[in-house]
């Protein structure tokens, strides 16, 4: 038996951090059914048969989000109409959770907010998710996951020393700042409602979930150290011994001897024992990574991969 079976999902949210959040759910048992606008049901193309520009893009956008699909159920409802609205209570009625992403005030608006919905089922737990929470200053203001993650501060510890902030995926925000921690908290939600009886509601901004993930990073600033920046910290690109090192195809082989047994065998891999005792010499640094550098452009990334992989070390 899988660990939310049972557990009935309504998923408003159309990005992806709800649709993320509601796959995990889906993964371990739960029922998730897609609550979908006719809007949204055009922008996958349903109702045209020579989409134009913008919609074939809207179908590109849906492409990509198929993955986060798996496993649920949909249903096509108007929630700007009445008898949308009476479909969508009697689904609370025997749901567990319900999911929203719109922009604050959006699901008050269209009379399936929290206070509403927890008239019809005290048990229910509502997650809503938003950029910047769904109070203080920020509460309307658009972005996407690399504004979040800039204004968590995490962007600007990303790249290289000198250089403009590198962009990742949208991993940070979007998965793990918000859609994983959005499942974590719906079942907590879900455990202490085993305890309480009752359901909650669940505010989650994205850019809270980046600090989150900031927490070691912050600590140690505020314990006296300095903000977290490019090539700062053993984490970031500040050791030769824990860096991204191009190779002889236009690859790229990561480096990750933190511990002092996985650096002495990567010398001798490399061929300088005398590197052994001077991993932490940074003065030595510069003429470590430069001949680290020139050692991996030697062969293809493959080629390495397939030494490395035979050898203790990272």
């Amino acid at each position: 038996m899988s660990a939310l079976e049972g557990i009935k999902v309504l998923d408003l949210s159309r990005l992806a951090p709800g649709p993320f959040c509601t796959m995990l759910l889906s993964d371990f048992g739960a029922d998730v059914l897609l609550v979908e606008g006719p809007r949204h049901l055009v922008s996958r193309g349903a109702a045209a048969e020579e989409p134009d520009e913008q919609a074939v893009e809207a179908q590109a956008r849906e492409l990509r989000h198929d993955a986060l699909r798996r496993n649920k159920r949909s249903i096509v409802i108007n929630l700007r109409e009445d008898a949308g609205k009476q479909i969508f209570y009697t689904l609370c009625e025997d749901a567990d959770v319900v999911l929203e992403g719109f922009r604050p005030g959006v699901v008050d608006r269209l009379g399936v907010d929290y206070e509403t919905v927890s008239r019809i089922n005290p048990r229910i737990v509502y997650c809503s998710l938003s950029g910047y929470g769904q109070d203080g200053p920020y509460r309307l203001m658009v972005g996407h996951d690399i504004n979040y993650i800039a204004m968590a501060g995490a962007l600007g510890a990303i790249g290289r020393p000198g250089q403009k902030p590198s962009i990742p995926l949208n991993i940070l925000a979007d998965y793990a700042g918000c859609g994983t921690m959005a499942a974590f908290s719906v079942a907590t939600a879900l455990m202490a409602r085993e305890r309480s009886g009752r359901g909650q509601y669940i505010d989650l901004a994205m850019s809270d979930g980046v600090l989150y993930l900031l927490a070691a990073a912050v600590s140690r600033m505020l314990a006296g150290g300095e903000p977290p920046r490019p090539g700062a910290s053993s984490y970031s690109g500040l050791n030769p011994h824990y860096d991204v090192y191009e190779t002889a195809d236009g690859g790229y082989i990561s480096l990750g001897t933190q511990e002092a047994h996985f650096w002495e065998n990567l010398c001798d891999v490399v061929g300088r024992e005398d590197f052994k005792p001077l991993q932490h010499e940074t003065e030595r640094h510069p003429e470590i990574r430069d001949h680290l550098a020139a050692t991996f452009r030697q062969r293809t990334r493959d080629e390495w991969f397939e030494q490395l992989k035979e050898t203790e070390l990272c």
